[in-house]
């Protein structure tokens, strides 16, 4: 399935998108600094949660199929691996 493609991953950014624009109707509607600073960390969270999702599926899609050659004991070790150090991106 292809990243544009999956539910998830477009489910919350649409979620994430429309938490934004609330984010920017508080900032018009002159709330509270506070409010306002934690409603964007909640964007920010949602979408650095959603762009680890994104980058698990490719590499389940991408380097699950190059791993495919090797034993699938180390292909299921090597994905692991791979999307254990990407939590550092």
């Amino acid at each position: 399935m292809s990243h544009a493609q999956n539910p998830d991953i477009l489910l919350r950014l649409r979620r994430a998108s429309g938490h934004l624009t609330s984010v920017i109707a508080m900032v018009e509607d002159g709330r509270d600094c506070l409010a306002i600073a934690q409603q964007m960390q909640a964007v920010i969270k949602a979408i650095e949660s959603t762009k680890r999702i994104l980058i698990h599926h490719h590499i389940d899609e991408h380097l699950g199929a190059a791993a495919s050659a090797l034993p699938a004991v180390e292909a299921r070790a090597l994905v692991e691996e791979i999307k254990e150090v990407s939590k550092y991106l």
